[in-house]
């Protein structure tokens, strides 16, 4: 179950919030529908509720708020938006580095792939995937950890109506196991047939709480769908006629050649069209909105002109009532006489890949523009569903019955509908694990490096570019040859393999704000102290890899142009190459940190360059200022000072280490990390304890 209590955003200067003290439930075994117009703060909602979003108000998972909660993709699968991941990663790798995350084993990602049917897309890139596909691929990442809850904004926004029916079979599959279901919506038909609770929103605000059939009974309506390419007259024509015989009938012009008839019926349409000689191309009953006034998006624009109704209708926006009198004293071929009881005859159904459709026999006596029959607005067949208590199977889904009552609104809301006689085969259960194991993280983050190319062309760039470097400068001359090893000309602030190393580490932090793939587990970036550890030793091990790749092949290049003079290392190799791998991990750590800290790659690449042109020249002053002691001389004094030796040359180490720290460059890094890694933890603590 979901409880939100409360909720509402920060204020938008002038604006009002975007959620106002929103409060609902969302029930376990049932699919709760979150419906308003757009701009009608849903998406505000459920960043609300995930903690995505700052402001007041709280929202329990089976009792627990998200923070809480051990490992929140396992209780709550998220899907906002388009699936947020790299678009050169293969849709296989994508689920693997999220089984990680997630703790679960990579057999997982083919078990998901099989239920959402992407097996054969496997190894296509997520930039290639139509809308479709990347609707089935972020409903694989929502069942992956196997979750209680789901969560999904306009999941079947820009579908066709096969995906559809095949999405809301598979939330339908879910929530007849146990699970909670909530997704948001703006079209109020897509709710009525699909969810079992309807909560609406208007400007931010909660105005209604209902059960899906008393929703269809007080928010929607029975209507005729006409096409005709002379809509305009026919409409004229229509309320006329209806004024005549004092009908309560609205006729809406819904754009181009479509008007929809409000308290009308197909065959006395049907009628009117054939004696004035107008052409029908449709003519078939359909449950749509409110109308003029309901205060829900509409599914095209209305035509205010032609949407004067025949006789005042309720200021609401109710349904045009139709006493039983009306009824009896209208003979059979009154115009707009309520419709013919539905036959008996017992449907058709034909499953075809997962999608329903119904047909029925026509009657002898049955008007033939209307076999009782009733579409989707794209002209697909569908069928009634009863939604009363009575309709509905023990798990609470949907059943599908031919009525024989008439096809004016039950009194328990009947809905057309398109359903599935079999629910989707969701993917097996699960275990959960008791406990998180420590190597999670490092799995996840070495499967996030490793699946894109990257990284590794960076480092191919930073070497080309070193090796050129280094035979530029053996031909110049007058470099030192540590530099030359390093490709480090003095003119440049940072060498080319320190430039690569910050920058492996910017993009470590930085994708998870541009492809925020781990948006279940709080947050953009679930800051979490496991997390940075990975990023900082797979970054680390990155820099240190590059380091000594970059020293060996410019070693190499430089044997091969100029011979063994320039390609042999310095008699002190051991604390320059030290203080070499000290420059290029500490330049990583600075743009995993700073990435981390301002959420851009960008930001985490610029922070390592400021090092050597901002924070340089501050730590050169203030070593060589006159009330400033020079620390040259301190890794002599700690030697006079530490007199005792430590075990295995212990101190040597600290001696070097110390050494590196007391230059401008290393006395300047090491200021950048410890100020980043202290705003970092700042942020951490402060996104847990809000």
């Amino acid at each position: 179950m979901i409880q939100a209590f409360g909720l509402t955003s920060n204020p938008r200067k002038e604006l009002p919030p975007a959620a106002d003290d929103v409060s609902f439930e969302a029930r376990a075994g049932r699919i709760t529908a979150l419906l308003g117009a757009p701009g009608a703060g849903k998406t505000t909602v459920l960043r609300l509720m995930l903690e995505l979003q700052q402001g007041r108000g709280i929202t329990h998972f089976r009792g627990r708020p998200l923070h809480r909660i051990a490992h929140p993709s396992r209780e709550v699968g998220v899907l906002l938006g388009d699936v947020p991941g790299h678009p050169t990663r293969t849709v296989r790798g994508h689920l693997r580095m999220l089984c990680a995350a997630a703790g679960v084993s990579v057999r997982r990602a083919d078990e998901v792939l099989e239920a959402v049917g992407l097996v054969s897309l496997r190894e296509e890139r997520l930039g290639t995937l139509s809308r479709g596909m990347d609707r089935r691929l972020g409903l694989a990442c929502v069942l992956l950890a196997d979750p209680h809850s789901l969560v999904l904004d306009d999941p079947a926004g820009g579908l066709s109506t096969r995906e559809s029916a095949w999405l809301h079979g598979m939330l339908r599959a879910h929530a007849a196991r146990g699970g909670t279901v909530l997704f948001t919506t703006a079209d109020p038909k897509e709710a009525a047939r699909t969810a079992d609770r309807v909560v609406t929103l208007e400007r931010g605000r909660l105005v209604a709480d209902q059960e899906a059939a008393e929703f269809a009974r007080t928010r929607l309506r029975p209507r005729v769908a006409v096409r005709s390419p002379h809509a305009a007259r026919l409409a004229v024509l229509l309320t006329k006629q209806a004024r005549t015989s004092q009908r309560s009938v609205e006729v809406v012009r819904e754009g181009g050649n479509r008007l929809s008839v409000y308290g009308g019926a197909c065959a006395d349409i049907g009628e009117i069209a054939f004696r004035h000689g107008i052409v029908v191309h449709q003519l078939a009953d359909e449950i749509g909105d409110m109308g003029p006034g309901a205060g829900l998006a509409h599914t095209g624009p209305r035509d205010p002109i032609l949407a004067e109704p025949a006789r005042v209708t309720d200021p609401h926006g109710t349904a045009p009532t139709s006493t039983s009198e009306e009824s009896s004293s209208a003979g059979p071929s009154r115009p707009f006489a309520p419709d013919t009881p539905a036959p008996t005859t017992e449907p058709r159904r034909v499953l075809e890949q997962g999608s329903l459709s119904t047909t029925r026999e026509p009657v002898a006596g049955e008007p033939s523009l209307c076999f009782g029959q009733s579409q989707l607005a794209d002209g697909e067949p569908h069928e009634l569903l009863d939604l009363s208590p009575a309709g509905r199977s023990a798990d609470g889904s949907l059943t599908a019955t031919a009525s024989s009552r008439p096809r004016a609104p039950h009194p328990a809301g009947v809905l057309t509908a398109r359903t599935l006689d079999a629910l989707p085969p969701l993917p097996p259960p699960i275990s959960v694990r008791p406990a998180a194991s420590p190597l999670r993280p490092l799995r996840y983050e070495i499967r996030r490096a490793t699946g894109i190319g990257t990284g590794f062309l960076t480092a191919a760039v930073v070497l080309a570019v070193s090796a050129v470097t280094a035979v530029v400068l053996a031909r110049i001359g007058h470099t030192p040859q540590p530099r030359l090893l390093a490709a480090w000309p003095q003119e440049l602030p940072l060498p080319p393999a320190a430039l690569g190393a910050g920058l492996l580490g910017a993009l470590a932090f930085g994708d998870e704000f541009r492809h925020p793939a781990l948006a279940a587990d709080r947050g953009t970036v679930p800051r979490r102290l496991g997390l940075l550890a990975a990023k900082l030793l797979v970054s680390s091990t990155a820099a240190l890899v590059l380091a000594v790749l970059t020293v060996g092949c410019d070693a190499e290049v430089l044997y091969l142009a100029y011979g063994r003079e320039l390609a042999r290392l310095p008699a002190d190799w051991v604390p320059l190459m030290t203080s070499w791998i000290g420059l290029v991990v500490g330049c990583a750590w600075a743009g995993v940190l700073a990435a981390g800290v301002f959420r851009s790659t960008t930001a985490g690449l610029a922070a390592v360059a400021a090092v050597p042109l901002l924070v340089v020249p501050v730590v050169h002053r203030l070593v060589n200022g006159s009330s400033v002691r020079t620390a040259a001389g301190l890794p002599m004094r700690l030697r006079e000072t530490l007199l005792p030796r430590w075990p295995f040359g212990g101190e040597r180490y600290l001696e070097a280490a110390l050494k590196v720290m007391s230059q401008p460059v290393g006395g300047a890094l090491t200021l950048s990390l410890t100020a980043l890694l202290c705003a970092y933890l700042l942020t951490a603590l402060r996104s847990r304890f809000r």
